[in-house]
Order: C-alpha cells, then sequence, then structure tokens
C-alpha cells in the first residue's frame, strides 16, 4: 500500500488547465489503485468527491514568501501527521525541507522563454522557487518530451531523475450532434500574449475576405492581454463552463491553437476526442500531441491557405476528424494515474537510500 499526499491547491480555483489536471488523476488514481490511500491538501476549501481523503491545512498558501513559509512548514506537518510517504506537487511546488520523498510535475518552462509574450516580472519572480524546488524534489514529471528535453537543457535534470506522464482528456469531452447552422473557427484557451491571438486575429480577416465564417475565442482574459477591440466576425465568449466545452468544440468548423510555446496542449486533445479538427502551431510539444491528426502550421501564409482549404474542402475535414478520434483514444487518465504511480514508486526507491 502506498500513502499519497498531493497537492490539491489547483482546486481552490475555478478552472483551468492545473484544477483538471489535478482533479483528472486524482480521480483516476483513486478509481485505479484502491488499495493506496491519497490525501488532498490545500490552504483553502475545494470540491473533491470521495474517497480521497482531504486535509485543510491552514495558512496564507503559497502568495508571498512569509505565506510560502507558513504553507510548507504546516505541510511537512500535515505529511508527517497523516503518515504519508510522498507529496506530489502539482502546483509546481514541493517542501523546501525535503522529509518524504517528492514529485513535482513541471506542467512547462514558460517562465524560462525569453519572449515578449511573457511578462519579465512575472517570469523572474517564479524563476528562483521553481529552481530550488526542481532542486529538491526526488523525481519530476513532464507532459511531453519535449518539455523533458527542455527541463534536462535548461536545469541539467540528470535522465533518470525525469519521467514523461502524458495527460488526457475528460471523459466528458466526447461528439454531440452538431446543432450550429452557421460556420466558425473555434480557439479555447486562457486569453494572453503567448497564445498569439493578435495575429490569429490578422489571419482570419484575410481568411474572412473571401469566406462568410465566425471566429471564436472562449476563456479568461488574463489582465496582461487588453481587451481585445470589437473586429467583424469575431465572438469573444469569454469563461465558459465544462458543460459547454463538447458543443463547442463539436460543431467547430476547425480548432485552432496558435500558441507561441505550450508544454502539452491539453485543449488540443479536447477538440479531437469530440471529432473536431485541430490546427496547431509549430510548436514542439503540439506537434508531439497532435501527431499526424493535427495539422502543423508555421507562418501566417499557411494559416490563411489551411483555414481557406477547410472551408472549401470538407472531404478533407472528415478524414481529420477521423484521424483525432483515432488519435485522442491513445490517451486515457487511466495510463497517466498508472505512469505516475510507477514515478511514485522509483521516487520512494531512491528517497530510501
Amino acid at each position: 500500500m502506498m500513502r499519497v499526499a498531493i497537492d490539491a491547491t489547483p482546486l481552490t480555483l475555478s478552472s483551468g488547465g492545473l484544477a483538471r489536471y489535478t482533479a483528472e488523476l486524482t480521480g483516476a488514481l483513486v478509481k485505479n489503485f484502491q488499495d493506496d490511500v491519497f490525501t488532498l491538501m490545500s490552504d483553502q476549501p475545494f470540491p473533491m468527491p470521495e474517497p480521497a481523503r482531504n486535509h485543510l491545512i491552514r495558512g496564507g498558501g503559497a502568495r508571498s514568501p512569509l505565506e510560502r513559509r507558513w504553507w510548507f512548514w504546516g505541510l511537512n506537518r500535515e505529511l508527517v501527521r497523516s503518515g504519508c510517504q510522498l507529496f506530489h506537487g502539482t502546483n509546481f511546488e514541493v517542501p523546501y525541507v525535503p522529509l518524504r520523498a517528492s514529485v513535482l510535475t513541471l506542467h512547462d518552462l514558460s517562465p524560462w522563454m525569453n519572449a515578449p509574450w511573457h511578462a519579465d516580472a512575472g517570469r523572474v519572480r517564479r524563476r528562483t522557487p521553481m529552481l530550488i524546488e526542481l532542486g529538491i524534489a526526488t523525481m519530476v514529471m513532464t507532459p511531453t518530451e519535449a518539455a523533458r528535453k527542455q527541463a534536462m537543457e535548461h536545469f541539467r535534470i540528470p535522465a533518470s531523475r525525469i519521467a514523461v506522464v502524458p495527460y488526457a482528456a475528460s471523459e466528458m469531452f466526447r461528439p454531440v450532434e452538431k446543432n450550429c447552422s452557421a460556420p466558425y473557427f473555434l480557439y479555447v484557451g486562457t486569453l494572453e500574449p503567448r497564445k498569439n491571438l493578435l495575429e490569429l486575429i490578422e489571419v482570419f480577416r484575410a481568411v474572412r475576405r473571401r469566406h462568410s465564417v465566425e471566429l471564436v475565442l472562449a476563456g479568461r482574459r488574463r489582465a496582461d492581454f487588453p481587451p481585445l477591440p470589437p473586429e467583424p466576425g469575431v465572438r469573444v465568449l469569454g469563461e465558459v463552463g465544462d458543460s459547454e466545452l463538447p458543443g463547442l468544440y463539436s460543431n467547430a468548423l476547425v480548432f485552432l491553437y496558435p500558441s507561441h510555446y505550450e508544454g502539452f496542449g491539453l485543449p488540443v486533445l479536447e477538440a479531437m476526442q469530440c471529432g473536431a479538427c485541430a490546427f496547431i502551431s509549430g510548436d514542439a510539444a503540439l506537434a508531439e500531441v497532435g501527431g499526424d491528426a493535427a495539422v502543423q502550421l508555421r507562418s501566417a501564409s499557411e494559416w490563411v491557405q489551411a483555414m481557406q482549404a477547410a472551408i472549401e474542402n470538407p472531404g478533407w475535414l472528415r478524414e481529420l476528424a477521423q484521424r483525432g478520434l483515432r488519435r485522442a483514444r491513445e490517451f486515457s487518465w487511466a495510463r497517466t494515474a498508472r505512469l505516475t504511480r510507477e514515478v511514485y514508486q522509483e521516487a520512494l526507491r531512491r528517497f530510501s537510500f
């Protein structure tokens, strides 16, 4: 039997990739490894179904240096008190004082990307704590081989200490009956500079000169991304609920993901699992996730040509949709849970020496 503590602080968020990852992984671990004990730890209340345990650690959370020390002091105390053998940091954090084995999920390396689409202040603020925690963690997990290679290059992490554990789309993402007559391209994700949305809108303008079509943007706008001015044919939905996403994906002409950089790109997998075709940027992680089912585009002219072809060649889209469904079936949270548990076992083996 294994006793594992999981950082549940992402579950205090209303939505987002970290919250979905933590919820789906924990649910799959509990379902598939019923002899193990999984304890969720957070500084704030969070929604999580049984039978995972829920430990609320009083403190300010990881919001300032002082609050971080309080959170980790309380966390180590609870790890010892609860009898947990290992801590899984799902939110880029592990305790600075390693009283137990630890696994850190490095979702991406965006704080280290020296690019105009990443705010300097935020990048520098996150760098130092993450460097410390990457050195402390017994094992590190990344969601793609691309992210693993970047981590080994940036941080000199030995290959034996870092494992690839892919994410998966939730089972709620499945094709639904199409009920939308007006064609639209779809983007789902945060509205932020890294996602390359301003260039996407420029591309869409060129497509719209020849075709009557809409561009739908669904997702929360970050503070570093200014509100978009009104644009003909562009609909900004804001943050949408999970129950709405399968319909949005299924009815879309094509799902567009022009991001400059990703660690995985979960919306691509969600879209394909709903039967949508996916057009992606030249990012290495996105190419790894999409495989031969996603159309990879590297220049504005390629985006324009592909989007126009999507409107003019429905047979091509049907073929791509079938490829996407097959590709999505290669991923599952049960597999993610199994691979994660194998990393837990390796971390416990290493920490015992």
